[in-house]
């Protein structure tokens, strides 16, 4: 997934002085921004109020949109670094392809994870013939630092693990562990990343590390998480210091839990690019225009995206939370 924002901001986070260490119910708004030719996103993550959860850096959600005369999704190629890029459907389909040469289509609650390393590209589009609806999240992970420039990979686990809880609490565990389930999904920090869905009168506990921090996305429905009652396309940050979070239901709803220890390190993230300095950025944007370093994509019908001007003054750090 891309930032096709053409100004986009600098932002530098990480580090544990922000993070609060106790439990919280902080609700953050979505912006809305077009990706590609006809998606429209709710942007989450980075927000106003929040860079991170654990080393969870990005979260796109979007949908569901019903493409049935529509190309749905279409972004042409683009370069990351620096972090691992997550793929997540509850409807529909996405072709990835990328210069490693992967090439791969990803349908509903199967993990598509391309760890970028210190250079790839990819390209992502609902096939030409595709199901109506569009319905999903996309997720980034930033790479610490002795791993950040290892070599580009992509996965694809169509069989993921499952926990199930008294109530009627179903959970598919992307990355990470859960109540003792793991997924297959290679991650490079203590992280967790869960799709639950609760039916219809769910009253149940979801038991959680009180060393990570966590927030919850609303995929449908209308979950109520700690006592909040969250609309679809929303993310409630819940902090740290808890050993079960309790969840109930009136309808039958689903929303991603997103956790992890909290981010020790500062990092700068603009454009598609994580680094730890603006001269990193520099030459990653220098690299991508001179079609050099991230490889090529083929087989996408259109040109590579071009990178956004930097900004006009040298990109610095803000902080993890304004």
């Amino acid at each position: 997934m891309s930032n096709l924002d053409l100004r986009p901001a600098a932002t530098v986070c990480g580090g544990r002085e922000d993070v609060t260490a106790r439990p919280v119910r902080e609700l953050l708004t979505a912006k809305e921004v077009a990706l590609g030719e006809s998606t429209m996103v709710r942007r989450l993550l980075p927000n106003l109020g929040r860079r991170m959860v654990g080393a969870w850096c990005f979260i796109d959600h979007y949908g569901p949109d019903d493409i049935a005369q529509e190309p749905g999704m279409q972004v042409p190629p683009h370069p990351h670094m620096g972090l691992q890029t997550v793929s997540w459907l509850h409807d529909g389909e996405v072709l990835h392809r990328d210069s490693v040469g992967s090439l791969q289509t990803v349908r509903p609650r199967e993990l598509g994870l391309m760890t970028s390393g210190r250079a790839i590209a990819h390209s992502e589009e609902s096939p030409r013939e595709h199901a109506r609806l569009l319905h999903g999240a996309q997720l980034w992970v930033a790479l610490p630092d002795g791993d950040r420039h290892i070599a580009p990979a992509w996965e694809h686990h169509a069989e993921l693990p499952r926990v199930t809880g008294g109530g009627g609490l179903r959970a598919t565990v992307i990355l990470g562990e859960l109540d003792g389930a793991v997924s297959p999904g290679t991650t490079f920090t203590p992280l967790m990343g869960a799709d639950i869905a609760l039916a219809a009168g769910t009253d149940a506990r979801l038991p959680v590390r009180p060393d990570f921090e966590y927030a919850a996305l609303t995929m449908s429905g209308e979950a109520e998480v700690d006592g909040v009652r969250l609309a679809p396309g929303s993310l409630l940050y819940l902090g740290c210091g808890r050993a079960e979070l309790p969840l109930r239901a009136d309808v039958d709803s689903a929303f991603m839990l997103l956790g992890g220890e909290p981010f020790e390190e500062k990092i700068v993230m603009w454009w598609n690019f994580i680094g730890q300095s603006h001269e990193e950025i520099t030459q990653a944007r220098t690299d991508w225009a001179a079609g050099t370093r991230f490889g090529e994509v083929h087989g996408y019908d259109g040109a590579p995206l071009r990178a956004p001007e930097l900004p006009p003054v040298p990109l610095k750090p803000r902080g993890r939370t304004r």
